[in-house]
């Protein structure tokens, strides 16, 4: 079965979706894995940096999207005609094994969701809206993935910065999580957050859900850190989070600033495509590298 990989942050713009896209295409293209990203973000960024804006119109059009599948959890008992292998596009970018459940602006409707679940609570005898919410949580992302999980090498799923439903639903399903950062105080922030919440998950929804015991973190990777002057502060911020963590638990490998990863964004097309010779494509294959040599060391 694929591993599954969450990339998650409480605080945005920390580089989650250049991380899980690049990862992504690198372990396709570098590695010859079977790769499916899931876009888990109402944002889209993941979804657009894999396709044009165009190419994201038919398929929102035509109801082949995430929402379409999480609705289909939520109201089962409404006739379907797309599963989740219905929606996966291939070969995105043009590489074989890359593969793209596209996300969607509108992802589902908690207001429907909470009545619904209300409703099942209601109709279970001796069962209370929070341990029905609880289910719920665990079984939607596991839902959605559980009849491709066999069809990739990996999956990684792009998460929306918080910690909504979904995004608690992700990691529940995954095995391992990655945290990229930005070398900044807010950005260390946002990972004791997350640390101290996903503890706490594991508390709270270990009795029902075994696989939540066993998610590990593969890996902080520090996007975008600079030289000169700037490099010295940011070098400083990374050894406060290095300091918090065992040395295995943050990845060697970093990106660099590079304009080039910005300007990918705008061709809708990873940086590992569009500018494969530049200094944060090199870093991101090297990582790619690295993150397979955690994966088969862990394992």
């Amino acid at each position: 079965m694929a591993v599954i990989i969450s990339t998650v942050n409480m605080k945005g713009g920390v580089g989650k979706t250049t991380l899980t896209v690049n990862l992504a295409t690198c372990l396709a293209q570098h590695h010859r894995k079977r790769v499916l990203v899931v876009d888990l973000d109402s944002q889209i960024s993941a979804t657009l940096s894999l396709m044009p804006p165009q190419d994201f119109a038919k398929v929102r059009r035509s109801r082949q999207t995430l929402a379409y599948l999480i609705d289909k959890v939520v109201r089962p008992n409404v006739r379907r005609k797309f599963s989740t292998p219905d929606l996966v596009c291939s070969q995105v970018c043009g590489i074989s094994g890359l593969e793209l459940l596209p996300g969607d602006i509108e992802l589902y409707d908690e207001y429907l969701v909470s009545k619904m679940l209300h409703e099942e609570a209601i109709a279970s005898d001796g069962v209370d809206f929070d341990r029905t919410w609880a289910c719920f949580e665990i079984e939607l992302v596991h839902t959605i993935l559980d009849s491709v999980r066999n069809d990739y090498d990996f999956i990684i799923m792009d998460c929306s910065p918080g910690y909504n439903l979904l995004t608690r639903s992700a990691i529940v399903a995954s095995d391992y999580y990655l945290l990229p950062a930005r070398p900044e105080p807010l950005s260390l922030v946002g990972i004791q957050l997350l640390e101290r919440r996903i503890a706490r998950l594991k508390k709270e929804r270990g009795d029902e859900h075994e696989g939540i015991r066993k998610l590990s973190l593969l890996g902080i990777v520090f996007i975008l850190s600079g030289s000169g002057i700037l490099g010295r502060y940011y070098k400083q911020v990374m050894n406060r989070i290095e300091s918090d963590f065992e040395p295995h638990q943050v990845f060697d490998n970093r990106i660099p600033m590079d304009v080039n990863i910005a300007k990918a964004v705008d061709m809708f097309t990873p940086a590992v495509v569009a500018t494969p010779s530049s200094a944060g494509s090199r870093a991101f294959i090297k990582l790619a590298e690295e993150c397979l040599a955690k994966l088969a060391s862990d394992r």
